[in-house]
């Protein structure tokens, strides 16, 4: 990447482009970070398939962006800069702490209850900061989160969000070049977060998990987006999981990472080694990410 340019959140942004951001801070009224990232989309035609402006992703860019150093965000409202102040309440579920020991077979009802709306986002954002060991972040881009339900209550958290911008051993797999990666890319979404409470033993629970995500997903994506994914990915700490459950589920375990970050550019970053585990969605992904039958 040439010095007077910045790719961020799969764009690439010239020294034009951050000036033209600048000013559209120094423009928006109300000065809200709510308000810039309308803006920005507004002024760069950020929208997605449905023509909707992308909000969420704008505003994940633009923190990024902050934090380093190219521009300067207004304050964040109510002292909360990237939705931590929304994660956890102190707040308590009936369910949470209860031992529930069960085959899967046994838990009537076990669904995905897409998230919607302030008190399920709470409570999705709560379950994750509280028992996930990476703890919550917003997840980036266009995303979906699913509640793990069973008419007994909650039994954990689910979440998708942009696939990650590169990966050797997945689009080695997938044999995509550059312009297709980054023309097709939105068609593969990432398992950033999966959660089941620790006190369930259920066995099998985690692979019906995703078997249950594998099946609805598409649908539910391209009726928010208006883009159809075709692959899912994941990607496993290793030695700290062993990724059986995605095995179980029918995943395909590509590789490892190198254990550099996404914005490690001097190869210098040491971070903890993932397998890599992806999940096509339909037989001819291949041919909908740009890659010749």
């Amino acid at each position: 990447m040439a010095a007077e340019s910045i790719r961020v959140c799969g764009r690439e942004l010239s020294a034009t482009d951050i000036e033209r951001v600048r000013e559209v801070i120094r423009e928006a009224s109300p000065p809200l970070r709510s308000e810039v990232a309308r803006r920005v989309c507004e002024a760069f035609d950020w929208s997605d398939a449905l023509g909707r402006p992308q909000l969420m992703s704008a505003r994940v860019a633009l923190l990024r962006l902050h934090r380093a150093g190219w521009i300067e965000l207004p304050p964040p409202r109510n002292g909360n800069g990237n939705g931590k102040g929304l994660v956890d309440r102190g707040l308590r579920w009936p369910e949470e702490g209860r031992a529930l020991a069960a085959s899967v077979e046994d838990l009537a009802g076990l669904a995905l209850e897409p998230v919607a709306g302030r008190e399920s986002s709470a409570r999705w954002n709560g379950l994750i900061a509280r028992y996930h060991y990476l703890g919550y972040t917003p997840l980036a881009g266009a995303q979906l989160r699913y509640l793990i339900g069973w008419q007994g209550g909650v039994l954990g958290a689910l979440g998708f969000g942009a696939a990650a911008w590169k990966v050797a051993a997945r689009d080695r797999w997938i044999g995509w070049d550059r312009a297709a990666r980054e023309r097709h890319l939105p068609r593969v979404l990432n398992n950033a977060r999966f959660l089941l409470l620790p006190w369930l033993e259920v066995r099998n629970l985690a692979s019906k998990v995703l078997a249950l995500a594998s099946r609805r997903i598409a649908v539910d994506f391209e009726a928010r987006y208006g883009i159809r994914p075709v692959l899912l990915e994941s990607f496993v700490e290793v030695p700290r999981f062993r990724g059986i459950c995605y095995r179980a589920a029918n995943w395909a375990c590509l590789g490892e990472t190198r254990g550099r970050g996404k914005c490690d550019r001097s190869h210098r970053a040491r971070l903890p080694v993932k397998a890599v585990y992806v999940y096509p969605l339909q037989g001819d992904f291949r041919q909908h990410l740009g890659v010749a039958a």
